[in-house]
């Protein structure tokens, strides 16, 4: 339980109405109660300000006409989530290093840290403290895993693999698996073997059945504080610089390297080879075929200037109509002027 004062200073917004309101949990616009803080950050949702039910809300600007009280915010969204892991920290299972665990030789385990039933951790593995391993994950050889990680159930983490701090890695992950390398003896395929490994950066979040293919040689590296949702393939050899956005089912083809603070939205393909500058945005479903510059805009497939590309797709659906039209035009002009414009 906390007063709407007390949230208001940890966020550092301010309150318009009674301070002194207790608050005991957070909920949406549409299902919360008496003693419940929600939130408004997409102008959209304005309507519905005036139907609920909730006591308090976090906005970015003083909301007429409301009887609830407002913590007024430059940044609603993240003054929401940081109220959210006030009332909600992250917990885990206690099960300490589970005799059901099987752990083999030569593996150091830092202190607090927890090893659920049925986890396999293989030999001359370093994991942290106050690490979360659940069941089922199993961690190669020569592996890595640094202070506050979270492995959740049925993640594979292949051999010499370095996962840093505070990492969070969802169900079905795989990491390390060999990039897709081949080389052609005639008509046969002939595998490349994939010798590198991943590097895994601080503060990392990895999406459920995501995949990161270890380097066929050197290293595959994501950098600190990216967040990569479910369902992303991130082939060989390629880098992701810091605080970069993935969103699922996005594929980074071998050898690409991407900036920093990057946002790839969803269904991108990007192929190999390629440089995507610092702070460039990729829209949804864009097939990138060329170089991206920093703080670039594209969208589309194949992917250019998104405003242009706008453009483009508002005069796409009109074309059947063009067509029509120029078809029109030259039954008009008759067979005559035709051929004197081909002179």
């Amino acid at each position: 339980m906390h007063t709407l004062k007390e949230l208001a200073q940890l966020v550092g917004g301010r309150v318009a109405g009674d301070e002194n309101i207790s608050i005991h949990d957070v909920g949406t616009l549409e299902e919360s109660e008496s003693g419940i803080i929600t939130f408004l950050s997409n102008p959209r949702y304005k309507p519905l300000v005036f139907q609920t039910k909730a006591s308090a809300i976090v906005t970015g600007e003083n909301i007429e006409g409301i009887t609830l009280s407002q913590i007024i915010v430059k940044e609603p969204y993240l003054a929401f989530a940081k109220i959210v892991a006030k009332f909600h920290p992250p917990s885990h299972p206690d099960w300490g290093i589970d005799g059901r665990a099987c752990v083999s030789k030569n593996v150091q385990i830092g202190r607090d840290t927890h090893l659920a039933p049925l986890c396999h951790i293989d030999s001359n593995v370093q994991i942290g403290s106050r690490v979360h391993i659940y069941p089922h994950v199993y961690i190669g050889y020569g592996s890595v895993i640094f202070d506050d990680t979270v492995v959740y159930a049925n993640v594979s983490i292949y051999h010499h693999t370095l996962i840093g701090k505070r990492c969070i890695i969802h169900s079905g992950a795989v990491i390390g698996s060999d990039g897709f390398g081949f080389a052609k003896d005639g008509l046969k395929n002939v595998k490349i073997q994939q010798i590198g490994h991943v590097e895994i950066g601080d503060d990392v979040e990895i999406g459920a059945n995501t995949a990161i293919d270890r380097a066929a040689l050197g290293v595959t590296r994501i950098g600190s504080g990216t967040k990569i949702d479910n369902l992303v393939q991130i082939a060989h050899n390629v880098h992701i610089g810091e605080n970069c956005i993935i969103v699922s089912q996005s594929g980074i083809s071998g050898s690409t390297y991407i900036g920093s603070n990057v946002t790839i939205a969803g269904q991108v393909g990007i192929i190999g080879h390629l440089k995507v500058g610092d702070h460039a945005m990729i829209g949804a479903q864009s097939g990138v075929a060329k170089d991206v510059p920093p703080h670039a805009v594209i969208s589309g497939s194949p992917a250019f200037n998104h405003v242009d590309w706008l453009k483009a797709a508002a005069i796409f659906k009109e074309l059947p109509e063009m067509k029509r039209l120029l078809n029109e035009l030259k039954r008009q002009a008759g067979p005559g002027e035709r051929k004197e414009e081909q002179k």
